[in-house]
């Protein structure tokens, strides 16, 4: 993937040992609320994550500052359904002091393009708390969009809240 045009901002393929890295992103209060992923992951359970990805999957990390700002990934949406293997999961995370920079747009771009010319993948699936407006509207810059909402999808802070499912076809 090599270098961004976002500055110092390093954009290249996740290797195990990006482990603390990915725990440090985590950490951060948007990533705990904003996020579909547990509060404080150790760095153990990065560590087991990374070295196990799953076949067809891809992960990225933007670098700054000399250290890990962000990630995203592409998963198989249901790696052992022959009807499903055009479709995949995305996620991406920016630490909090790192939003708002142009790290989100660079990893979007760069995981969008990995999609595009070099996977299978057509369809590119993700939720979102419906009340994320930051995310949704980068979504929605990215060609993504509202497929419906899904009521009581997940617990943060006590509550079950609704997500927003959205996708992105593959341009033609």
């Amino acid at each position: 993937m090599g270098s961004s045009a976002e500055g110092a901002l390093t954009i290249r393929r996740a290797e195990p040992a990006d482990y603390a890295g990915y725990a440090w992103v985590f950490e951060g209060a948007s990533a705990q609320s904003e996020t579909l992923q547990l509060p404080f992951p150790s760095l153990e359970s990065w560590k087991k994550r990374l070295e196990e990805t799953p076949p067809g999957s891809h992960r990225l990390v933007a670098l700054a500052d000399g250290k890990i700002v962000g990630n995203t990934g592409l998963f198989p949406a249901q790696p052992n359904n022959p009807r499903r293997a055009h479709a995949a999961h995305f996620g991406i995370t920016v630490h909090d002091d790192y939003q708002g920079r142009g790290v989100g747009k660079a990893l979007m771009t760069a995981i969008l393009d990995l999609a595009d010319r070099w996977t299978p993948y057509t369809r590119i699936e993700l939720t979102v708390f419906s009340d994320n407006a930051r995310a949704i509207a980068l979504y929605k810059r990215f060609g993504f969009v509202e497929e419906g909402v899904q009521k009581q999808y997940a617990l943060r802070n006590g509550t079950y809240t609704d997500v927003l499912a959205m996708a992105r076809l593959r341009r033609k």
